[in-house]
């Protein structure tokens, strides 16, 4: 099974601390975002793993330098211009040529990536969507009304969606969907495939999961990192 890891991001909401260092490679108690995510995607049997690649990438090629993660084959591409979230994709073509995982290089989840191969095999689809239910306060009491007159309010309700998880598994014959070497992103392709009537399924985690897309989510991801991942 094989994994592409996206760690190409400027991680522009992350500044100050990703003007000097790429957001995969933010530490995380004695680890690091992405070797937390190398090591959790070889507990659930990924043997091949490349790392996508832009923003400061010669950091990333450096940190993983004669590193040993045991029986996982480790890659690295790169990229001569921001791509995207999809469009690293159209570089693999030629060694992604069967199902794969594929994940966004700031994210933070105990779920067991295997469950999605297990899921291709069990229904037809081109591309199973990772999704987590979030929920969120709303700041305004939301009334009902029949025509002209109120006849319930609620003070304050909870918003509850489902948002895309960046985890995807990926049958190989959608990249060429992909524009090559072209700026592309992974709603770009799901509108795509929905409209080209392609099987799109959705896989929704119920597992630990947090995008560690700003300064309060780095914060939350170093008690994350020490409740469910420091003892892997």
């Amino acid at each position: 099974m094989k994994a592409v890891i996206l760690a190409g991001g400027l991680g522009q909401r992350l500044k100050p601390f990703t003007q000097i260092i790429p957001k995969p490679l933010l530490p995380l108690g004695k680890s690091s975002v992405l070797e937390t995510q190398i090591l959790s995607l070889k507990k659930c049997g990924i043997k091949d793993v490349i790392i996508a690649t832009n923003y400061l990438s010669d950091y990333v090629r450096a940190f993983l330098y004669g590193k040993n993660y045991y029986d996982i084959n480790i890659s690295i591409s790169e990229e001569n211009k921001p791509l995207g979230t999809c469009g690293p994709l159209s570089l693999l073509k030629d060694v992604l040529n069967s199902p794969f995982l594929l994940i966004n290089g700031d994210i933070l989840t105990t779920m067991d990536f295997s469950v999605l191969f297990d899921c291709s095999k069990n229904i037809k689809s081109d591309i199973i969507v990772g999704v987590k239910e979030v929920r969120a306060p709303f700041e305004f009491g939301q009334i009902i009304s029949d025509g002209d007159y109120i006849i319930d309010i609620y003070e304050k309700p909870e918003l509850k969606m489902e948002i895309l998880s960046g985890i995807y598994l990926i049958k190989p014959h959608i990249i060429d969907l992909i524009p090559k070497d072209s700026y592309y992103g992974i709603d770009s392709l799901i509108k795509t495939m929905v409209s080209k009537k392609m099987k799109v399924v959705k896989y929704k985690i119920t597992d630990y999961w947090l995008d560690i897309g700003r300064i309060e989510d780095y914060s939350i991801a170093q008690d994350a990192f020490n409740e469910h991942f420091d003892n892997e």
